[in-house]
């Protein structure tokens, strides 16, 4: 499977919003709440994300189909890490990894950690984070009430 990773554009965003809510959906099952921010985000949201020259932003794509996208943010030495989203039909195959490793490297240089969350029941989105090098840390406000896992990386 060829895949190219590379920088979001604006005219990614309908595909980002796609495949980020079909990605979400099975979080928002697995945690029992269909109001996750990545489920609610609206389009014009994406596009605004997008054009954030704070924040990198990149996508994944199989050909001309886009198939993946993950954010990172650097605030205070700290590489914020989210909504890593893979189309579900790809999930479990690598792409989850490829992403991640991408982020961490578009970061890298500016961090002293990567920081990022999950829900405190999603086994299979905490292994990829585990095997990466991610290690629970659990504090964040109200992070246990709301099924929230924090982890991070340091570098």
């Amino acid at each position: 499977m060829e895949i190219s990773i590379v920088a979001a554009a604006p005219a990614d965003a309908g595909e980002v919003l796609t495949v980020q809510r079909a990605a979400f959906l099975a979080e928002g099952a697995l945690n029992d709440s269909f109001t996750l921010p990545p489920l609610t985000e609206t389009l014009d949201e994406v596009r605004a994300a997008i054009d954030d020259t704070g924040l990198v932003f990149l996508v994944a794509r199989q050909e001309h189909r886009l198939v993946g996208s993950v954010r990172g943010r650097v605030t205070d030495g700290t590489g914020h890490v989210s909504r890593l989203s893979i189309a579900p039909d790809l999930q479990g195959q690598g792409l989850g990894r490829r992403l991640m490793t991408a982020i961490e490297q578009a970061l890298a240089g500016q961090v002293q950690r990567f920081e990022l969350f999950t829900g405190a029941t999603s086994a299979a989105n905490l292994a990829l984070y585990h095997k990466l090098g991610y290690v629970d840390c659990g504090w964040g406000p109200g992070a246990a009430a709301a099924g929230i896992t924090y982890l991070e990386k340091r570098v």
